[in-house]
């Protein structure tokens, strides 16, 4: 499925220094066993299986490169700075170390950034940040978090925008079916970080790379409607991207009719999904798996 030099942008493995440090907590987020608590979101059973190294990288055989992202879901970046302080420090410890086809996107807290560490990570072997979506959520979120996105602007490094933890619910909302946060949150995030950063993100960074997870929730597609009411057209930015993940080729047309091929990167987000193909022909698929990714990562023009 891979092409020798493909890369996929977002997927998750969880290294053993970060399932231990999870185990060690007594409250949310935690994992007891393989059983996942978190705040807000029913429990979840972790298939032991997707966090083996080994397993995963027979998967990704042929893919030259696999960047892993922190969850962001379970709101490790959200929690006050001593709490998130060692499960931090286990995702990085354990990250770097995995071998080859491995690499990993770096995480920051969000109460008090240490904007020192970030630089650290990102001269140090990690791609670039990840930052929740509800981190971006209004023009105003996207302001407060421009200097955490700066030292990634001026390292040269991208950010991906992944979904972020989903707010507490009401005591009677507990029936919401299991794929809820997955089919409804995640996306409504995504969607509003996709328009807060078209607002005022680059005019903030006019250099940054970003890249938003899920297609960005499909919120390109709403482009008519955002000329409609905005009063002018979406657009194209060539350093803004969209990645692949749980979008088939209805999704994934849908996108691409509206940014272009050049904005669309592979991000499987494995072990929750599979790799796509938008199915359009060799060019396409190549353009997604080899040469937009490593457009995203390293600069360059389409």
């Amino acid at each position: 499925m891979h092409g020798p030099a493909s890369v996929d942008v977002h997927q998750h493995l969880w290294p053993a220094e970060f399932v231990d440090a999870l185990r060690a907590r007594r409250q949310g987020p935690r994992l007891d066993g393989w059983t996942l608590h978190l705040p807000g979101e029913q429990t979840y059973e972790v298939d032991p299986a997707a966090h083996d190294v080994a397993l995963r990288a027979a998967l990704d055989a042929g893919c030259g490169r696999v960047l892993l992202a922190l969850s962001s879901p379970l709101g490790v970046e959200e929690l006050d700075p001593d709490e998130a302080a060692p499960l931090l420090a286990a995702w990085h410890q354990g990250a770097r170390s995995l071998p080859e086809p491995f690499g990993a996107w770096a995480s920051v807290n969000h109460v008090d950034p240490d904007l020192q560490q970030l630089s650290y990570l990102l001269k140090n072997g990690f791609a670039g940040l990840q930052i929740p979506a509800t981190q971006l959520a209004t023009p105003g979120s996207v302001e407060r978090s421009a200097e955490v996105l700066r030292v990634c602007e001026r390292a040269g490094r991208p950010v991906l925008v992944h979904p972020g933890p989903v707010a507490n619910r009401r005591s009677d909302d507990k029936a919401l079916p299991a794929w809820w946060p997955a089919v409804v949150e995640y996306p409504a995030q995504l969607h509003a970080a996709w328009w807060a950063w078209h607002a005022v993100g680059r005019t903030l960074l006019p250099d940054l790379r970003i890249c938003f997870a899920a297609g960005a929730g499909l919120a390109p597609v709403h482009d008519e409607r955002f000329a409609a009411r905005g009063g002018y057209p979406l657009r194209i930015d060539p350093n803004t991207f969209v990645d692949t993940s749980s979008y088939g080729r209805r999704g994934l047309d849908s996108l691409i009719r509206v940014l272009g091929i050049d904005q669309i990167v592979l991000g499987s987000d494995r072990p929750y999904a599979e790799p796509t193909d938008p199915g359009l022909g060799a060019a396409a698929t190549h353009a997604v798996r080899v040469v937009n990714p490593r457009r995203f990562l390293e600069g360059g023009r389409p």
